[in-house]
């Protein structure tokens, strides 16, 4: 029997104690609370020795590459240096991007799904704690952490990809899809609608695995928007170049094409730059007078950052207040049964 059915205090029994303050939420989640400390501590620790000792190490091992093999007769560099530096990149980025996954699993399994599945939540809901507060603290709370540790990680990031861009030549460009992410602040929007997915899918499904799966869901879709999205929140640029060029701009790529005379643009067959054989024909027959590419430079980072952080944060907000709104519709006839009772 869930706590649902139990009924209020009847004559002669205590008044209802009073309802509980946040302390309650992080005492019941104490050890959530150290590993996520924990794994904040871990990663924040290793992107500073990425940014720091490495970095410079595998600079430094670079210039002697460029020094010393030019004329590939004496070719001596500090090799484990790079690669030392490439495997600690790829561990913190990884674990970076999975961060928000790893929220979205816990607040689905452990912040509700198992709460509301075991009649915790019910239970609490008879001790002076209303529904929608017992969802907005489940909610503020871990918002609160959740942010704070994901942003000090992403900012974490952010510098120790500065700190090699430039210096080390097989560094991540800014583009790079988990680089981007890793980079910016939609890492942690993503991580907060693992949380608002995982408040949904409790409410909603009020089982553990179901909810687990549902809040992953969301993360992954999130992602999945923001990818193909973001090069469109923003107006790109457009390169033209000639057909002995070929394509020209680096950075975040839209589209790409031919350029024909009457300046439409059409796809690229992929014949390839006008020196290749019989390339020359070839464009002639389709009109065409040069390549163009559309894309997003670097300066052009912020803007689709924070627009797509925007768009994220929306779908993260739309989740919760859906969790709230269904809660509330859950809640509302026991509440009413539980009055006329009372009365």
């Amino acid at each position: 029997m869930t706590a649902l059915a139990l009924s209020p205090a009847g004559p002669g029994t205590a008044e209802p104690t009073k309802a509980p303050g946040t302390g309650w939420l992080l005492r019941l989640h104490r050890p959530a609370l150290y590993v996520w400390i924990g794994v904040v501590a871990v990663l924040a620790a290793g992107l500073l020795w990425l940014g720091g000792p490495l970095t410079d190490a595998s600079a430094a091992a670079w210039r002697q590459y460029r020094e010393a093999c030019a004329d590939y007769r004496d070719c001596h560099y500090d090799q484990d240096s790079i690669v030392r530096y490439k495997s600690v990149y790829m561990y913190t980025t990884g674990a970076l991007t999975a961060l928000p996954f790893v929220v979205a699993a816990w607040a689905g399994a452990s912040l509700f799904g198992r709460e509301l599945e075991h009649g915790t939540a019910q239970l609490a809901w008879t001790q002076g704690l209303s529904p929608v507060r017992w969802l907005a603290t489940k909610l503020i709370v871990p918002t609160a952490l959740v942010t704070a540790g994901t942003g000090l990680l992403v900012a974490l990031h952010h510098l120790t990809w500065s700190a090699g861009d430039g210096r080390i030549d097989t560094a991540k460009s800014w583009y790079d899809n988990l680089t981007l992410h890793a980079n910016g602040p939609t890492t942690v929007a993503f991580a907060l609608t693992g949380l608002a997915g995982g408040a949904l899918g409790g409410v909603l499904l009020r089982r553990t695995l179901p909810a687990l799966t549902l809040a992953l869901t969301c993360v992954a879709a999130a992602r999945f928007l923001a990818d193909r999205l973001m090069p469109h929140l923003w107006p790109a640029v457009t390169r033209v170049t000639g057909l002995a060029d070929g394509y020209r701009g680096s950075g975040l790529g839209v589209d790409s094409g031919l350029v024909t005379s009457s300046g439409a643009h059409i796809a690229d067959p992929g014949c390839g730059v006008t020196s290749a054989s019989g390339c020359d024909a070839f464009y002639a027959d389709l009109d065409a007078t040069g390549f163009y590419t559309t894309y997003h430079p670097e300066s052009h980072y912020w803007p689709l950052q924070l627009t797509t952080t925007a768009l994220v944060l929306a779908v993260a907000a739309a989740l919760a207040v859906t969790a709230f709104v269904l809660l509330r519709r859950s809640t509302a006839t026991p509440t009413r049964v539980r009055a006329k009772a009372a009365a």
